[in-house]
């Protein structure tokens, strides 16, 4: 009953006395994680870039400290009025520039209706048009045959993955994805074995699968579990990882500072995550975490101390600071039945947020009760986002359940909580920040940070379960910005996927990375965010391409979108 009682009684955290003994044992550590320089893997030169910058739209809009929620002509659809297990997963949410107009459009899943493409038309304005149907999951924004147009890849309930190739002209074409065959819940995209174009990891739910296919589906030995797909001229080949899962998330951190990402599979219920370093022989399993969350449903990395390395958050179930645990109480003991004592004591799986911190390369301890962060409730999709614009990444969780079996003992079935927001205090700790009014209870589940008034700002679109879609419009109006695109045309990675970028600045640095996906089933814009006090002033970009080279371009004034576009010899 150990789990139990942390579930359901927040402590407080340590003294800060505690915190910065913890920060000197990371800080010992601090030269042995920085990323491994090209030549440790191969003399490749400095490629030189092109930068094209375009001034940033500053709206002169009142500063309100807050976020103004606009609903989005969106609503995931869930068949008749009980939501019963597993529909109460809903939908995720990317955000990336489908016709390439310079604004970042949105793609929204829905469970049993039509997903709905939202075409960013300026000043929060959107034109909606219905795009596919099929109780869509996993919700992907990447261009997958490098011709410059940003495809979408979607999972479905069943296992089915649909890939839509983007004509450019507005139209999606419906296509096969040549050697994926196996069933997936969630997926994610980038070069792991470094060749220079994307390759695909894919996870099920068992679980889902089991109730929406049947006993048949599990007889039968289908195909299911964690495949790793490696990208063969254009054709995936497949590899796999794990026989079973129940995979909510995935993530391509460098957990042990070699310059080559490795994988995370976040599994639901008391399957342990799945991890995996990349080898010179392949992929080799690993534990590198000494506390891991019970039930993963999200995954995110960010620089939260501005270190340059990378840290961890994964999302999972704890009531968060102040709220009423009466509904949680008869759920977590159900959820606990048939754990045993021993179990408890010696499982490395906490239900609890966790904030995974190097201390060295490959050995991480969990810091989340020391941050303020271990608790966020039903969490669903949470991720790193400097909202504030002062040059430390903020966190956001959205959260809230429904379901009929689990919560049959409260009204509706629905356990209704207010997303978290929690502000990153100088590098030490998180703070709750009510204030900022992004405390939605619609039962949020994927949901996504990107500037979508072309004002520099993180603003936040969140995909609910019971609700219209929200967008979040940013109305802190503190600090200043940049944003960075990077292309690479000479290669099949034309979005530089796997690239990491650092601002350099008499403030400090900033770490950022190019990615397809984090959170739960949700999907990043290739656009990077860079947020700094407005007295800071800036240096250069640094940025490690996804081969490992690397390149420096200076950036002197604020407010900007640079577009970076690598240029490699004939």
């Amino acid at each position: 009953m150990a789990n139990h009682r942390r579930a359901v009684q927040p402590q407080p955290g340590p003294q800060p006395i505690r915190r910065l003994v913890r920060a000197l044992v990371a800080g010992l550590c601090i030269c042995s994680l920085l990323p491994v320089p090209a030549g440790a893997q191969g003399a490749i030169d400095a490629p030189p870039v092109t930068v094209t910058a375009v001034a940033l739209q500053r709206a002169a809009r009142p500063c309100l400290d807050a976020f103004i929620a606009h609903d989005l002509p969106h609503q995931t659809a869930v068949a008749g009025h009980v939501v019963r297990m597993f529909d109460a997963n809903g939908a995720g949410v990317a955000a990336g520039d489908l016709d390439n107009d310079g604004d970042l459009d949105l793609l929204l899943g829905n469970q049993d209706g039509d997903d709905t493409l939202l075409w960013n038309e300026g000043a929060l304005a959107f034109r909606a048009e219905p795009f596919s149907a099929g109780k869509t999951r996993d919700v992907k924004l990447v261009d997958l045959d490098a011709d410059g147009w940003l495809d979408a890849v979607l999972t479905r309930h069943t296992g089915g993955l649909n890939y839509f190739r983007n004509l450019g002209n507005g139209a999606f074409q419906r296509m096969t994805l040549p050697g994926v065959s196996f069933p997936a819940y969630t997926l994610d995209f980038a070069d792991l074995d470094q060749d220079g174009d994307l390759d695909l990891v894919t996870a099920t739910y068992d679980a889902g699968l089991l109730t929406d296919r049947g006993n048949e589906y599990l007889v039968n030995s289908s195909p299911r579990g964690v495949y790793y797909y490696t990208n063969d001229n254009g054709r995936m080949r497949a590899t796999p990882l794990a026989r079973t899962a129940q995979g909510l998330a995935i993530l391509f951190p460098d957990l042990n500072a070699d310059g080559r990402q490795d994988i995370v599979v976040g599994n639901d219920f008391l399957d342990p995550d799945y991890i995996w370093l990349r080898t010179d022989d392949g992929w080799a399993p690993a534990e590198p975490f000494a506390a891991t969350t019970h039930s993963t449903m999200s995954l995110d990395q960010g620089d939260v101390d501005n270190d340059g390395r990378f840290e961890i958050f994964a999302a999972d179930m704890k009531p968060y600071p102040g709220e009423v645990t009466a509904d949680w109480m008869p759920l977590m003991a159900d959820m606990m039945e048939g754990v045993t004592r021993a179990s408890v004591l010696t499982d490395r799986q906490i239900m609890a947020n966790v904030l995974q911190v190097a201390v060295a390369p490959g050995e991480y301890l969990n810091l989340a009760p020391d941050w303020g962060v271990d608790g966020a409730g039903w969490a669903w999709s949470s991720k790193f986002g400097d909202l504030d614009a002062d040059g430390w990444l903020d966190l956001y969780a959205v959260n809230g359940m429904i379901e009929e079996r689990l919560l049959g003992h409260i009204p509706n079935h629905e356990l209704i909580e207010e997303n978290q927001v929690f502000r990153n205090i100088d590098g030490w700790r998180f703070q709750t920040m009510p204030r900022w009014e992004l405390d939605s209870e619609r039962s949020g589940r994927g949901m996504v940070m990107a500037d979508l008034d072309d004002d520099g700002d993180l603003d936040i679109v969140v995909n609910n379960l019971r609700g219209v879609a929200q967008l979040f419009e940013n109305r802190l109006c503190t600090g200043d910005h940049l944003l960075v695109d990077l292309r690479w045309p000479g290669s099949l990675n034309h979005n530089a996927i796997g690239a990491q970028v650092r601002l350099v600045s008499d403030r400090g640095e900033f770490l950022r990375d190019v990615r397809v996906g984090s959170g739960y089933l949700s999907g990043d814009p290739p656009r990077l965010h860079f947020g700094f006090p407005e007295d800071a002033r800036l240096e250069r970009l640094e940025i490690r391409w996804p081969d490992g080279a690397n390149s420096s371009a200076p950036v002197r004034t604020h407010n900007q979108q640079l577009t970076i576009t690598r240029v490699d010899g004939e």
